[in-house]
């Protein structure tokens, strides 16, 4: 009896331990594969806490009450609303793709608890079996940090949620897999037998991941091959209109220098007899000539220059009245085409909402600021038609359906990507949209 009571004691040990290993390793997961929304200190500090809820619900299930089916239930329910609750809560971007990972973590964490478990009913060696399943909790960690991670990361950039949703199905049907095989209600220790059937489970759920990774990785390159051919179009459509305004300005200034001897002539002509208002307006004629073949120059920056250009030049076959406030050097902070593609999908949003207002609402008010320190875009327009907002992302939806919308995930992803914060509102009939990103000043 009393050497039962000590096996039972030790048994209870070895799970508590066992799954407070898993609890860490979940967070890990969680901490090293969200875009944060706090500080690393702040994120740390909540994923810290969820560990530590984790591991005192796992206390209540198999020490106070082992034998009580309903407070498994309870408590797992619960565990789960913690976990994924953590992984929405630390993400910059909550939407299904945070919950794709959040459920994916457990999986990966169920995967090394079961390894343990398997270890400690072959061995007997509750520490052996602690390190063994440490150990591969700590392997695939590391192989999916080196090999996932960053396919991950790009995940999150101009993909559409409707996939995730759809995605998230397969993270939900193998923990529920595992569940019924390994832990409840019958666990691997009541049925050995399961555990050939539970290795290959585990085996066909990696051999699933990559399938989704790879085509998720498919998806994000396809998504990033079409965004650039957009920005490259629209920047060669800049710079063949900027070849022909030169042409042209080349053409009016040639035609100017040959009249000039005319002019010169005309003027001394007119000197002679007195007549100084004429004269004013022939000056006036030849100033007037070398100001409209002047090049119109927006901002230092090349590229973001002849994206300015093709977009004023669509805004004004369209009537419509640009404002334009900016300052942007040479130089930038951030990747030159890729600010020019984030410049361009909101002005040409701009316009599109503009296009059929009567002539006197036909109008826009762009600032485009960038320093070596912060980026600052912001866009005001009038609208008419109801302006839709994206549930999860906050921002303006397509209306077209399907294949369109690429826009504006391009820019939500490049706020992303440069830390900045988008915010847009509607308000007395008129529609702004704010993106700002404060930089890092290297001394």
């Amino acid at each position: 009896m009393r050497h039962g009571a000590q096996k039972d004691i030790s048994m209870d040990y070895f799970k508590n331990v066992s799954y407070f290993i898993s609890h860490i390793f979940l967070m890990l997961y969680i901490y090293s594969f969200a875009t944060h929304h706090y500080t690393k200190k702040k994120t740390a500090g909540i994923c810290a806490a969820s560990c530590l809820l984790l591991t005192l619900t796992d206390f209540l299930k198999l020490s106070l009450f082992p034998d009580s089916g309903m407070c498994y239930i309870a408590v797992t329910l619960l565990q789960i609303f913690v976990t994924q609750s953590t992984g929405i809560l630390i993400s910059r971007t909550r939407d299904n793709r945070v919950l794709f990972m959040s459920l994916s973590a457990s999986n990966y964490c169920l995967t090394g608890s079961i390894s343990s478990s398997i270890l400690h009913i072959y061995t007997g060696n509750a520490w052996l079996s602690l390190t063994g399943g440490f150990l591969i909790h700590l392997a695939i960690l590391l192989i999916l940090y080196s090999r996932i991670r960053e396919i991950w990361l790009k995940a999150y950039e101009g993909q559409t949620t409707k996939i995730w949703w759809e995605l998230c199905l397969i993270p939900v049907f193998f923990y529920c897999g595992f569940s019924f095989l390994a832990f409840f209600p019958y666990t691997l220790y009541d049925n050995p037998r399961n555990i050939p059937g539970v290795t290959i489970f585990m085996v066909t759920m990696f051999v699933s991941y990559v399938t989704v990774f790879r085509y998720v990785k498919s998806e994000s390159d396809n998504a990033g091959i079409y965004l650039k051919n957009v920005l490259f179009e629209s920047y060669i459509r800049g710079l063949e209109s900027q070849y022909y305004l030169v042409e042209q300005s080349e053409q009016n200034l040639k035609i100017l220098r040959h009249d000039m001897r005319h002019f010169s002539n005309m003027i001394d002509s007119l000197l002679t007899q007195g007549e100084y208002t004429e004269i004013r307006k022939i000056t006036a004629h030849i100033n007037e000539v070398a100001d409209e073949n002047k090049l119109k120059k927006y901002c230092e920056n090349i590229i973001v220059n002849s994206i300015l250009s093709e977009m004023i030049r669509k805004a004004a076959a369209l009537a419509i009245d640009v404002r334009l406030d900016v300052i942007v050097p040479r130089n930038l902070p951030v990747n030159d085409y890729e600010l020019a593609l984030v410049t361009a999908n909101l002005l040409e949003n701009a316009i599109n909402c503009v296009k059929d207002l009567k002539e006197t609402a036909k109008t826009i008010d762009v600032k485009l600021r960038c320093g070596q320190d912060h980026l600052l875009i912001q866009m005001k327009n009038p609208y008419e038609k109801e302006i839709l907002f994206d549930s999860v992302t906050g921002l303006p939806k397509s209306q077209k359906g399907k294949n369109h919308g690429l826009g504006m995930q391009s820019v939500s992803a490049f706020a992303d990507k440069t830390g900045g914060n988008i915010g847009c509102f509607c308000e007395d009939g008129i529609f702004q949209i704010m993106l700002f990103a404060k930089f890092q000043v290297i001394l």
